[in-house]
């Protein structure tokens, strides 16, 4: 799994929040392992759930341009 933009924002949203990744899944109302996944840079997480997880933070996913296309 690689690391992405969201990995990268979640993990240190999760940090600056002072949670354990078991408390941000609780509080997000997601599973675990869904929390595990998603900061391991799993390729395939359903988008409600991520959005679920961000939205603890004020933030959501939305369609950008991507930078290495044309």
């Amino acid at each position: 799994m690689k690391k992405t933009p969201l990995t990268e924002t979640v993990k240190r949203l999760r940090k600056q929040y002072g949670l354990t990744q078991e408390q941000l899944a609780f509080k997000s109302g997601v599973g675990l392992n869904f929390v595990r996944e998603m900061e391991q840079g799993k390729a395939t997480v359903r988008l409600d759930k991520v959005n679920q997880v961000l939205g603890l933070f004020n933030y959501e996913m939305a369609p950008v341009p991507r930078k290495d296309k044309a």
